[in-house]
Protein backbone atom coordinates (compact mmCIF):
# COMPACT_ATOMS: atom_id res chain seq x y z
CA UNK A 1 0.00 0.00 0.00
CA UNK A 2 1.11 3.52 -1.25
CA UNK A 3 2.19 5.38 2.03
CA UNK A 4 2.76 9.19 2.47
CA UNK A 5 6.13 10.71 3.68
CA UNK A 6 5.57 13.70 5.83
CA UNK A 7 8.63 15.06 6.96
CA UNK A 8 8.25 17.63 10.12
CA UNK A 9 8.99 21.38 10.04
CA UNK A 10 11.04 22.93 12.60
CA UNK A 11 12.17 26.54 13.42
CA UNK A 12 16.21 25.95 13.12
CA UNK A 13 16.36 28.87 15.57
CA UNK A 14 13.84 26.55 18.23
CA UNK A 15 16.61 23.42 17.08
CA UNK A 16 19.84 26.06 18.06
CA UNK A 17 18.61 27.16 21.16
CA UNK A 18 17.22 23.67 22.31
CA UNK A 19 20.84 21.71 22.05
CA UNK A 20 22.81 24.81 22.98
CA UNK A 21 20.94 24.79 26.50
CA UNK A 22 20.37 21.43 26.85
CA UNK A 23 23.19 19.63 25.87
CA UNK A 24 21.18 17.94 22.97
CA UNK A 25 22.59 16.74 19.34
CA UNK A 26 20.90 18.74 17.12
CA UNK A 27 18.98 15.78 15.75
CA UNK A 28 17.42 15.04 18.67
CA UNK A 29 16.72 18.88 19.93
CA UNK A 30 14.96 18.55 16.38
CA UNK A 31 12.78 15.92 17.21
CA UNK A 32 11.93 17.85 20.12
CA UNK A 33 10.40 20.80 18.64
CA UNK A 34 8.90 18.77 16.07
CA UNK A 35 6.61 17.08 18.32
CA UNK A 36 5.57 20.98 19.73
CA UNK A 37 8.41 21.15 22.76
CA UNK A 38 9.99 24.24 22.27
CA UNK A 39 10.98 25.94 25.19
CA UNK A 40 13.42 24.75 27.42
CA UNK A 41 11.89 24.84 30.48
CA UNK A 42 8.87 22.79 28.69
CA UNK A 43 12.16 19.94 27.63
CA UNK A 44 13.88 19.65 30.68
CA UNK A 45 10.53 18.28 32.58
CA UNK A 46 10.21 16.06 29.79
CA UNK A 47 13.75 14.62 29.76
CA UNK A 48 13.44 14.26 33.58
CA UNK A 49 9.83 13.26 34.98
CA UNK A 50 9.94 12.68 38.32
CA UNK A 51 6.81 11.54 40.99
CA UNK A 52 6.48 15.26 42.18
CA UNK A 53 4.98 15.86 39.48
CA UNK A 54 1.76 13.55 40.08
CA UNK A 55 -1.39 15.71 40.54
CA UNK A 56 -3.37 15.29 43.60
CA UNK A 57 -5.72 12.68 43.39
CA UNK A 58 -8.72 14.77 44.93
CA UNK A 59 -8.76 16.46 41.61
CA UNK A 60 -9.92 13.52 40.37
CA UNK A 61 -14.08 14.05 40.89
CA UNK A 62 -15.67 11.14 42.95
CA UNK A 63 -12.27 10.68 44.53
CA UNK A 64 -13.20 11.98 47.89
CA UNK A 65 -16.61 10.12 48.43
CA UNK A 66 -14.77 6.83 47.19
CA UNK A 67 -11.79 7.07 49.62
CA UNK A 68 -14.52 7.94 52.44
CA UNK A 69 -15.97 4.76 51.68
CA UNK A 70 -12.80 3.04 51.67
CA UNK A 71 -11.97 4.07 55.09
CA UNK A 72 -14.69 3.11 56.72
CA UNK A 73 -14.65 -0.35 55.41
CA UNK A 74 -11.54 -0.32 57.12
CA UNK A 75 -12.38 0.55 60.00
CA UNK A 76 -15.25 -1.99 60.01
CA UNK A 77 -13.44 -4.59 58.69
CA UNK A 78 -15.89 -5.30 55.69
CA UNK A 79 -14.95 -7.71 52.96
CA UNK A 80 -14.08 -5.72 50.14
CA UNK A 81 -14.05 -7.26 46.21
CA UNK A 82 -12.05 -5.64 43.73
CA UNK A 83 -13.88 -6.62 40.21
CA UNK A 84 -11.55 -6.33 37.16
CA UNK A 85 -11.05 -6.76 33.80
CA UNK A 86 -9.20 -9.78 31.39
CA UNK A 87 -7.39 -7.52 29.98
CA UNK A 88 -3.73 -6.27 30.89
CA UNK A 89 -4.79 -3.12 32.62
CA UNK A 90 -7.62 -4.75 34.27
CA UNK A 91 -5.41 -7.38 35.92
CA UNK A 92 -2.39 -4.87 36.86
CA UNK A 93 -5.22 -2.62 38.08
CA UNK A 94 -6.82 -5.39 40.43
CA UNK A 95 -3.88 -7.08 41.70
CA UNK A 96 -2.83 -3.32 42.24
CA UNK A 97 -5.61 -2.63 44.61
CA UNK A 98 -5.73 -6.61 46.39
CA UNK A 99 -2.71 -6.12 47.41
CA UNK A 100 -2.81 -1.82 48.06
CA UNK A 101 -5.47 -2.37 50.22
CA UNK A 102 -4.77 -5.37 52.00
CA UNK A 103 -1.46 -3.40 52.92
CA UNK A 104 -3.19 -0.36 54.28
CA UNK A 105 -5.31 -2.94 57.13
CA UNK A 106 -8.43 -3.36 54.59
CA UNK A 107 -9.68 -7.09 54.30
CA UNK A 108 -9.85 -7.00 49.72
CA UNK A 109 -10.05 -9.70 47.43
CA UNK A 110 -11.30 -9.96 43.80
CA UNK A 111 -13.04 -11.42 40.86
CA UNK A 112 -12.18 -11.35 36.95
CA UNK A 113 -14.90 -12.38 35.10
CA UNK A 114 -14.24 -15.17 31.92
CA UNK A 115 -14.23 -13.59 28.69
CA UNK A 116 -16.79 -16.46 27.30
CA UNK A 117 -18.89 -16.95 30.43
CA UNK A 118 -19.50 -13.49 31.33
CA UNK A 119 -18.46 -11.14 29.13
CA UNK A 120 -17.01 -7.72 29.38
CA UNK A 121 -17.69 -5.30 32.60
CA UNK A 122 -19.44 -5.90 35.31
CA UNK A 123 -22.08 -8.22 35.20
CA UNK A 124 -25.44 -8.74 37.84
CA UNK A 125 -24.66 -12.76 38.05
CA UNK A 126 -21.08 -12.11 39.23
CA UNK A 127 -22.09 -9.38 41.66
CA UNK A 128 -25.05 -11.53 43.26
CA UNK A 129 -22.27 -14.01 43.76
CA UNK A 130 -19.76 -11.74 45.25
CA UNK A 131 -22.62 -10.19 47.63
CA UNK A 132 -23.44 -13.82 48.57
CA UNK A 133 -19.45 -14.41 50.00
CA UNK A 134 -20.01 -11.49 52.18
CA UNK A 135 -18.76 -8.36 50.41
CA UNK A 136 -20.62 -5.00 51.36
CA UNK A 137 -18.52 -3.00 48.89
CA UNK A 138 -17.42 -3.53 45.15
CA UNK A 139 -14.49 -1.48 43.51
CA UNK A 140 -14.59 -1.76 39.94
CA UNK A 141 -11.42 -0.81 37.77
CA UNK A 142 -10.94 -0.26 33.99
CA UNK A 143 -14.75 -1.10 34.00
CA UNK A 144 -18.24 0.16 35.09
CA UNK A 145 -18.62 3.26 33.68
CA UNK A 146 -21.57 2.30 31.28
CA UNK A 147 -22.88 0.17 34.16
CA UNK A 148 -26.00 1.59 34.62
CA UNK A 149 -28.33 -1.62 35.05
CA UNK A 150 -25.68 -3.52 37.26
CA UNK A 151 -25.32 -0.45 39.18
CA UNK A 152 -29.64 -0.51 40.42
CA UNK A 153 -28.83 -4.26 41.09
CA UNK A 154 -25.61 -3.82 43.57
CA UNK A 155 -27.91 -1.49 45.19
CA UNK A 156 -31.20 -3.73 45.48
CA UNK A 157 -28.75 -6.55 47.16
CA UNK A 158 -26.63 -4.08 49.52
CA UNK A 159 -23.64 -4.10 47.56
CA UNK A 160 -21.81 -0.51 47.78
CA UNK A 161 -20.50 0.16 44.76
CA UNK A 162 -17.36 2.22 43.69
CA UNK A 163 -16.65 2.39 40.06
CA UNK A 164 -12.89 3.51 38.78
CA UNK A 165 -12.54 3.36 34.87
CA UNK A 166 -11.04 4.90 32.29
CA UNK A 167 -12.94 5.04 29.25
CA UNK A 168 -15.56 7.33 27.79
CA UNK A 169 -18.83 7.39 30.00
CA UNK A 170 -22.68 7.80 29.02
CA UNK A 171 -24.37 10.71 29.20
CA UNK A 172 -25.69 9.39 32.44
CA UNK A 173 -23.73 8.00 34.90
CA UNK A 174 -24.34 4.87 36.72
CA UNK A 175 -26.38 5.14 40.31
CA UNK A 176 -23.26 4.05 42.10
CA UNK A 177 -21.36 5.21 45.09
CA UNK A 178 -18.86 6.93 43.42
CA UNK A 179 -17.70 7.16 40.00
CA UNK A 180 -13.74 8.09 39.81
CA UNK A 181 -13.62 8.20 36.48
CA UNK A 182 -11.22 11.31 34.41
CA UNK A 183 -13.35 11.77 31.75
CA UNK A 184 -16.35 12.94 33.67
CA UNK A 185 -17.30 16.10 32.45
CA UNK A 186 -18.11 17.59 35.79
CA UNK A 187 -14.25 16.46 36.78
CA UNK A 188 -11.47 18.62 36.94
CA UNK A 189 -8.27 16.58 36.59
CA UNK A 190 -6.20 18.07 34.32
CA UNK A 191 -4.84 14.97 32.61
CA UNK A 192 -7.50 12.72 31.11
CA UNK A 193 -5.28 9.84 29.14
CA UNK A 194 -5.26 7.52 32.32
CA UNK A 195 -5.41 4.23 32.09
CA UNK A 196 -7.72 2.36 34.35
CA UNK A 197 -4.58 1.09 36.01
CA UNK A 198 -3.77 4.42 36.86
CA UNK A 199 -7.09 5.60 37.92
CA UNK A 200 -6.68 2.62 40.75
CA UNK A 201 -3.26 4.09 41.77
CA UNK A 202 -4.89 7.78 42.60
CA UNK A 203 -7.32 5.77 44.06
CA UNK A 204 -4.71 3.80 46.71
CA UNK A 205 -2.78 7.06 46.82
CA UNK A 206 -5.89 9.06 48.13
CA UNK A 207 -6.93 5.92 50.74
CA UNK A 208 -3.40 6.59 52.16
CA UNK A 209 -3.50 10.14 52.13
CA UNK A 210 -7.11 10.01 54.45
CA UNK A 211 -5.46 7.33 56.29
CA UNK A 212 -2.40 8.91 57.13
CA UNK A 213 -4.07 12.26 57.88
CA UNK A 214 -6.60 10.51 60.74
CA UNK A 215 -3.36 8.98 62.28
CA UNK A 216 -4.64 5.61 60.99
CA UNK A 217 -1.28 4.40 60.04
CA UNK A 218 0.99 4.72 62.31
CA UNK A 219 4.45 4.74 60.32
CA UNK A 220 2.91 6.25 57.89
CA UNK A 221 1.93 3.07 55.67
CA UNK A 222 3.22 1.64 52.95
CA UNK A 223 5.60 2.99 49.68
CA UNK A 224 3.26 3.30 47.08
CA UNK A 225 5.93 3.54 44.91
CA UNK A 226 5.99 -0.45 45.39
CA UNK A 227 2.97 -0.79 43.02
CA UNK A 228 4.48 1.31 40.22
CA UNK A 229 5.61 -1.80 38.03
CA UNK A 230 1.94 -2.67 37.73
CA UNK A 231 0.93 0.63 37.31
CA UNK A 232 4.27 1.12 34.21
CA UNK A 233 3.09 -2.53 32.81
CA UNK A 234 -0.82 -1.78 32.61
CA UNK A 235 -0.15 1.47 31.19
CA UNK A 236 2.36 0.75 28.15
CA UNK A 237 -0.29 -2.49 27.33
CA UNK A 238 -3.34 -0.40 27.20
CA UNK A 239 -1.77 1.84 24.29
CA UNK A 240 -2.60 4.96 26.61
CA UNK A 241 0.04 8.11 25.68
CA UNK A 242 2.63 8.17 26.96
CA UNK A 243 2.60 11.96 28.11
CA UNK A 244 1.75 14.24 30.95
CA UNK A 245 1.05 11.92 34.36
CA UNK A 246 1.59 8.57 32.34
CA UNK A 247 5.13 9.19 31.14
CA UNK A 248 6.03 9.93 35.02
CA UNK A 249 4.13 7.01 36.03
CA UNK A 250 5.75 4.59 33.32
CA UNK A 251 9.32 5.76 34.02
CA UNK A 252 9.28 5.48 37.47
CA UNK A 253 7.63 2.00 36.69
CA UNK A 254 10.24 0.96 34.55
CA UNK A 255 12.69 1.24 36.75
CA UNK A 256 10.93 -1.07 39.02
CA UNK A 257 9.81 -3.28 36.23
CA UNK A 258 13.99 -3.78 35.81
CA UNK A 259 14.91 -3.81 39.53
CA UNK A 260 12.35 -7.42 39.24
CA UNK A 261 11.51 -6.87 42.92
CA UNK A 262 8.48 -8.37 42.05
CA UNK A 263 8.32 -12.30 42.72
CA UNK A 264 6.09 -13.01 39.81
CA UNK A 265 7.81 -10.13 37.41
CA UNK A 266 11.01 -12.04 37.89
CA UNK A 267 9.48 -15.27 36.39
CA UNK A 268 7.52 -12.94 33.92
CA UNK A 269 10.77 -11.70 32.71
CA UNK A 270 12.50 -14.68 32.83
CA UNK A 271 10.36 -16.77 30.10
CA UNK A 272 9.50 -13.68 28.27
CA UNK A 273 13.99 -13.53 27.82
CA UNK A 274 14.29 -10.29 29.41
CA UNK A 275 17.31 -10.09 31.43
CA UNK A 276 18.00 -6.81 33.63
CA UNK A 277 16.19 -3.14 32.60
CA UNK A 278 12.89 -3.19 30.77
CA UNK A 279 11.92 -0.74 27.86
CA UNK A 280 8.61 -0.21 27.01
CA UNK A 281 9.15 -2.05 23.98
CA UNK A 282 9.55 -4.91 25.91
CA UNK A 283 6.65 -4.44 28.09
CA UNK A 284 3.86 -3.95 25.09
CA UNK A 285 5.30 -6.97 23.22
CA UNK A 286 6.63 -9.64 25.46
CA UNK A 287 5.62 -9.09 29.19
CA UNK A 288 2.10 -7.85 28.46
CA UNK A 289 0.92 -10.29 25.63
CA UNK A 290 2.07 -13.07 28.09
CA UNK A 291 0.00 -11.37 30.57
CA UNK A 292 -2.84 -10.96 28.18
CA UNK A 293 -2.53 -14.51 26.93
CA UNK A 294 -4.89 -16.44 29.27
CA UNK A 295 -7.32 -13.28 29.68
CA UNK A 296 -7.93 -13.27 25.73
CA UNK A 297 -8.90 -17.66 25.37
CA UNK A 298 -10.27 -18.00 29.04
CA UNK A 299 -9.84 -16.87 32.45
CA UNK A 300 -7.43 -13.79 33.42
CA UNK A 301 -6.86 -15.11 36.98
CA UNK A 302 -3.84 -17.01 36.63
CA UNK A 303 -2.22 -13.21 35.69
CA UNK A 304 -3.39 -11.93 39.01
CA UNK A 305 -2.07 -14.52 40.84
CA UNK A 306 1.72 -14.50 39.11
CA UNK A 307 1.44 -10.22 39.94
CA UNK A 308 0.23 -11.41 43.35
CA UNK A 309 2.10 -14.56 44.49
CA UNK A 310 5.73 -14.23 47.24
CA UNK A 311 6.09 -18.69 45.94
CA UNK A 312 8.86 -18.59 43.54
CA UNK A 313 7.66 -21.84 43.17
CA UNK A 314 4.53 -20.74 41.97
CA UNK A 315 5.37 -17.85 40.34
CA UNK A 316 7.61 -19.95 37.55
CA UNK A 317 4.42 -22.52 37.27
CA UNK A 318 2.19 -19.15 36.37
CA UNK A 319 4.74 -18.05 34.52
CA UNK A 320 4.98 -20.77 32.23
CA UNK A 321 1.09 -21.42 32.17
CA UNK A 322 0.60 -17.78 30.42
CA UNK A 323 3.52 -18.29 28.10
CA UNK A 324 2.15 -21.72 26.50
CA UNK A 325 -1.20 -19.58 26.68
CA UNK A 326 0.24 -16.77 24.73
CA UNK A 327 2.04 -19.65 22.34
CA UNK A 328 -1.67 -21.25 21.85
CA UNK A 329 -2.90 -16.96 21.01
CA UNK A 330 -0.16 -16.71 18.53
CA UNK A 331 -1.01 -19.93 16.76
CA UNK A 332 -4.99 -18.87 16.98
CA UNK A 333 -3.87 -14.95 15.29
CA UNK A 334 -2.16 -16.42 12.45
CA UNK A 335 -4.80 -18.42 11.61
CA UNK A 336 -7.54 -16.20 11.93
CA UNK A 337 -5.28 -13.73 10.18
CA UNK A 338 -4.92 -16.36 7.13
CA UNK A 339 -8.99 -16.44 7.06
CA UNK A 340 -9.38 -12.80 7.33
CA UNK A 341 -7.21 -11.52 4.45
CA UNK A 342 -8.17 -14.37 2.60
CA UNK A 343 -12.15 -13.00 2.47
CA UNK A 344 -11.25 -9.74 2.28
CA UNK A 345 -9.11 -10.29 -1.19
CA UNK A 346 -12.17 -12.75 -1.75
CA UNK A 347 -14.16 -9.59 -2.41
CA UNK A 348 -12.23 -8.14 -4.58
CA UNK A 349 -9.56 -6.23 -1.52
CA UNK A 350 -10.22 -2.43 -0.33
CA UNK A 351 -10.47 -0.65 -3.64
CA UNK A 352 -13.92 1.54 -3.29
CA UNK A 353 -14.47 0.16 0.61
CA UNK A 354 -13.83 2.80 3.49
CA UNK A 355 -14.58 -0.01 6.01
CA UNK A 356 -13.46 -3.90 6.98
CA UNK A 357 -16.54 -5.71 8.88
CA UNK A 358 -15.92 -9.44 9.06
CA UNK A 359 -17.66 -12.54 10.71
CA UNK A 360 -17.02 -16.31 11.44
CA UNK A 361 -18.42 -18.81 13.70
CA UNK A 362 -14.69 -20.40 13.83
CA UNK A 363 -13.00 -17.59 15.42
CA UNK A 364 -12.23 -16.75 18.88
CA UNK A 365 -13.73 -13.56 19.91
CA UNK A 366 -10.51 -12.63 22.33
CA UNK A 367 -8.09 -12.38 19.75
CA UNK A 368 -10.43 -10.84 16.91
CA UNK A 369 -9.16 -7.74 17.75
CA UNK A 370 -5.38 -8.52 17.74
CA UNK A 371 -6.24 -9.97 14.41
CA UNK A 372 -7.93 -6.57 14.05
CA UNK A 373 -5.17 -4.18 14.23
CA UNK A 374 -3.27 -6.36 11.47
CA UNK A 375 -6.01 -5.76 9.48
CA UNK A 376 -5.48 -2.08 9.93
CA UNK A 377 -1.99 -2.22 9.28
CA UNK A 378 -2.14 -3.82 5.98
CA UNK A 379 -5.25 -1.99 4.88
CA UNK A 380 -5.61 1.56 6.63
CA UNK A 381 -9.23 1.02 7.16
CA UNK A 382 -11.32 0.75 10.09
CA UNK A 383 -11.90 -2.94 10.94
CA UNK A 384 -14.24 -4.67 12.98
CA UNK A 385 -13.51 -8.72 13.39
CA UNK A 386 -16.66 -10.61 14.73
CA UNK A 387 -16.87 -14.07 15.98
CA UNK A 388 -20.34 -16.19 16.17
CA UNK A 389 -21.08 -17.50 19.37
CA UNK A 390 -23.80 -20.65 19.93
CA UNK A 391 -26.50 -18.06 21.25
CA UNK A 392 -27.22 -16.49 17.91
CA UNK A 393 -25.13 -13.86 18.58
CA UNK A 394 -21.97 -12.23 17.49
CA UNK A 395 -18.97 -10.47 19.63
CA UNK A 396 -16.54 -8.68 18.07
CA UNK A 397 -13.69 -5.96 18.33
CA UNK A 398 -13.09 -2.88 16.44
CA UNK A 399 -9.69 -1.08 15.78
CA UNK A 400 -9.60 2.32 13.90
CA UNK A 401 -6.83 4.57 11.78
CA UNK A 402 -6.09 8.72 12.69
CA UNK A 403 -9.00 10.90 11.98
CA UNK A 404 -11.85 8.28 12.93
CA UNK A 405 -13.31 8.01 15.90
CA UNK A 406 -14.38 4.68 16.28
CA UNK A 407 -17.24 4.74 18.74
CA UNK A 408 -18.53 7.77 17.77
CA UNK A 409 -19.20 5.93 14.32
CA UNK A 410 -20.79 3.03 16.22
CA UNK A 411 -22.85 5.13 17.74
CA UNK A 412 -24.64 5.91 14.09
CA UNK A 413 -25.44 1.85 14.18
CA UNK A 414 -26.40 1.83 17.63
CA UNK A 415 -29.76 0.62 16.62
CA UNK A 416 -28.21 -2.86 15.55
CA UNK A 417 -26.34 -3.64 18.06
CA UNK A 418 -27.03 -5.25 21.78
CA UNK A 419 -24.27 -3.72 23.25
CA UNK A 420 -20.77 -1.58 22.38
CA UNK A 421 -18.45 0.42 23.89
CA UNK A 422 -14.78 1.71 23.61
CA UNK A 423 -13.40 5.05 22.60
CA UNK A 424 -11.48 6.29 19.35
CA UNK A 425 -9.28 4.20 18.40
CA UNK A 426 -10.63 0.36 19.88
CA UNK A 427 -14.00 -0.54 20.50
CA UNK A 428 -15.75 -3.91 20.92
CA UNK A 429 -19.76 -5.16 19.70
CA UNK A 430 -22.58 -7.56 20.20
CA UNK A 431 -25.18 -7.82 18.36
CA UNK A 432 -27.51 -10.43 16.56
CA UNK A 433 -26.03 -12.70 13.98
CA UNK A 434 -29.14 -11.55 11.63
CA UNK A 435 -28.14 -8.07 11.75
CA UNK A 436 -24.45 -8.84 10.77
CA UNK A 437 -25.32 -7.62 6.96
CA UNK A 438 -27.20 -4.73 7.73
CA UNK A 439 -24.39 -3.65 10.69
CA UNK A 440 -21.43 -3.95 7.81
CA UNK A 441 -23.81 -1.70 5.42
CA UNK A 442 -24.26 0.77 8.74
CA UNK A 443 -20.75 0.91 9.32
CA UNK A 444 -19.78 1.50 5.77
CA UNK A 445 -21.92 4.38 5.45
CA UNK A 446 -21.18 5.93 8.48
CA UNK A 447 -16.90 5.46 7.32
CA UNK A 448 -17.67 6.73 4.22
CA UNK A 449 -19.33 9.62 5.57
CA UNK A 450 -16.12 10.68 7.84
CA UNK A 451 -13.36 9.60 5.50
CA UNK A 452 -12.35 10.68 2.24
CA UNK A 453 -9.83 8.92 -0.08
CA UNK A 454 -6.67 11.35 1.19
CA UNK A 455 -7.68 10.10 4.80
CA UNK A 456 -7.39 6.32 3.65
CA UNK A 457 -3.45 6.70 2.21
CA UNK A 458 -1.97 6.23 6.00
CA UNK A 459 1.27 8.91 6.81
CA UNK A 460 4.85 8.06 7.77
CA UNK A 461 5.94 11.08 10.22
CA UNK A 462 9.49 11.69 9.56
CA UNK A 463 10.96 13.30 12.26
CA UNK A 464 13.97 14.32 11.01
CA UNK A 465 16.68 13.47 7.83
CA UNK A 466 19.99 12.08 8.12
CA UNK A 467 23.08 11.46 6.12
CA UNK A 468 25.04 8.10 6.31
CA UNK A 469 27.38 9.54 7.92
CA UNK A 470 25.34 11.04 10.95
CA UNK A 471 23.54 8.09 11.74
CA UNK A 472 25.72 6.98 14.71
CA UNK A 473 25.71 5.23 18.17
CA UNK A 474 26.11 8.77 19.90
CA UNK A 475 22.91 9.77 18.48
CA UNK A 476 20.94 6.79 19.02
CA UNK A 477 22.13 7.01 22.85
CA UNK A 478 21.16 10.70 22.63
CA UNK A 479 17.57 9.86 20.90
CA UNK A 480 17.08 7.42 23.90
CA UNK A 481 16.58 10.21 26.34
CA UNK A 482 13.25 10.71 24.92
CA UNK A 483 12.39 7.35 25.82
CA UNK A 484 9.84 5.54 27.53
CA UNK A 485 7.93 5.75 24.03
CA UNK A 486 4.66 4.32 22.93
CA UNK A 487 1.53 5.68 21.96
CA UNK A 488 1.70 9.67 21.93
CA UNK A 489 5.69 9.47 22.08
CA UNK A 490 6.59 7.35 19.13
CA UNK A 491 10.45 5.97 18.83
CA UNK A 492 12.10 8.96 16.03
CA UNK A 493 11.58 8.06 12.40
CA UNK A 494 14.56 9.01 10.62
CA UNK A 495 15.18 9.41 7.05
CA UNK A 496 18.00 8.10 4.82
CA UNK A 497 18.12 9.02 0.90
CA UNK A 498 19.90 7.41 -1.85
CA UNK A 499 20.89 4.15 -0.92
CA UNK A 500 22.15 1.58 -2.62
CA UNK A 501 20.89 -2.10 -2.04
CA UNK A 502 24.56 -4.12 -1.46
CA UNK A 503 23.03 -7.10 0.63
CA UNK A 504 19.71 -8.39 1.01
CA UNK A 505 18.98 -11.65 3.12
CA UNK A 506 15.33 -13.11 3.51
CA UNK A 507 15.78 -13.53 7.47
CA UNK A 508 13.07 -16.40 8.99
CA UNK A 509 10.44 -16.37 5.69
CA UNK A 510 9.03 -12.84 6.05
CA UNK A 511 11.81 -10.66 7.31
CA UNK A 512 14.55 -8.81 5.24
CA UNK A 513 18.06 -8.10 6.70
CA UNK A 514 20.06 -5.25 4.59
CA UNK A 515 23.44 -3.80 3.91
CA UNK A 516 23.52 -0.34 2.28
CA UNK A 517 25.60 2.10 1.61
CA UNK A 518 26.04 5.52 -0.48
CA UNK A 519 29.61 6.93 -1.36
CA UNK A 520 31.94 5.76 1.52
CA UNK A 521 29.64 5.11 3.97
CA UNK A 522 27.37 2.15 4.96
CA UNK A 523 24.77 0.65 7.03
CA UNK A 524 22.75 -2.04 8.30
CA UNK A 525 19.32 -2.31 8.51
CA UNK A 526 16.28 -5.21 9.23
CA UNK A 527 12.52 -5.00 7.84
CA UNK A 528 10.32 -7.20 9.43
CA UNK A 529 7.94 -8.79 7.71
CA UNK A 530 9.07 -7.00 3.54
CA UNK A 531 10.70 -9.71 2.75
CA UNK A 532 8.12 -9.75 -0.40
CA UNK A 533 8.88 -6.50 -1.36
CA UNK A 534 11.05 -5.43 -4.63
CA UNK A 535 13.50 -3.09 -3.92
CA UNK A 536 15.12 -0.77 -6.92
CA UNK A 537 18.58 -0.39 -6.75
CA UNK A 538 18.51 3.02 -5.16
CA UNK A 539 16.46 3.26 -2.23
CA UNK A 540 15.17 5.67 0.46
CA UNK A 541 14.99 4.54 3.85
CA UNK A 542 12.36 5.59 6.45
CA UNK A 543 13.17 3.81 10.12
CA UNK A 544 14.15 4.06 13.62
CA UNK A 545 17.43 3.98 14.76
CA UNK A 546 18.75 1.38 16.88
CA UNK A 547 21.50 -0.81 18.58
CA UNK A 548 21.40 -4.68 17.83
CA UNK A 549 22.24 -6.84 20.17
CA UNK A 550 20.91 -10.42 18.58
CA UNK A 551 23.22 -12.58 19.35
CA UNK A 552 25.41 -10.87 22.16
CA UNK A 553 26.87 -8.35 19.73
CA UNK A 554 26.48 -5.08 19.54
CA UNK A 555 25.60 -3.50 16.15
CA UNK A 556 24.00 0.01 14.90
CA UNK A 557 20.53 -0.53 12.98
CA UNK A 558 17.44 1.10 11.09
CA UNK A 559 14.65 -0.77 12.39
CA UNK A 560 13.12 -0.06 8.86
CA UNK A 561 9.44 1.48 8.91
CA UNK A 562 8.98 2.19 5.30
CA UNK A 563 10.95 1.40 1.64
CA UNK A 564 11.01 3.99 -1.46
CA UNK A 565 12.53 4.08 -4.72
CA UNK A 566 14.71 6.82 -4.28
CA UNK A 567 14.73 10.73 -5.73
CA UNK A 568 10.75 10.99 -4.62
CA UNK A 569 10.02 14.27 -2.96
CA UNK A 570 8.34 14.15 0.27
CA UNK A 571 5.66 16.32 1.86
CA UNK A 572 6.60 18.84 4.86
Amino acid sequence: MQTNWILKEVDPAVVTTLAAELDLLPATARVLAGRGLCEPGQVREFLNPTLSGMLDPFLLAGMEQAVARLVRARQQQEQVCIYGDYDVDGVTATALLVSGMSALGLRAGYHIPHRMDDGYGLNSKALQAIRARGATLCVSVDCGVTALEEALACRSIGLDLIITDHHQPLETLPDALAVVNPHRPDCNYPFKGLAGVGVAFNLLVGLRSRLREQGLLGDNGPDLRQWLDLVALGTVADVVPLAGQNRLLVAAGLQRLGNGARTGIGALKQVSGINGGVTAGQVGFRLGPRLNAAGRLESAVPGVELLLTDDRGRADLLAQELDQANNQRQAVERRILHEALAMVEATGGVAGRHSIVLVSADWHPGVVGIVASRLVERYHRPTILMAQQEDGTVKGSGRSIPGFHLLEALHDCALLLIRYGGHRAAAGVSLAVENCAAFAHAFEQAAAGRLDQESLIPCLMLDLELEPQAFTIPLVNDLQRLAPFGAGNPEPVVCIRGLRVMEKKVVGTEHLRLKLGRGRHFLYAIAWRMAGRHLPELVDLAGIPEIDTWGGGSRLQLRVKDIKEAGQRYAA
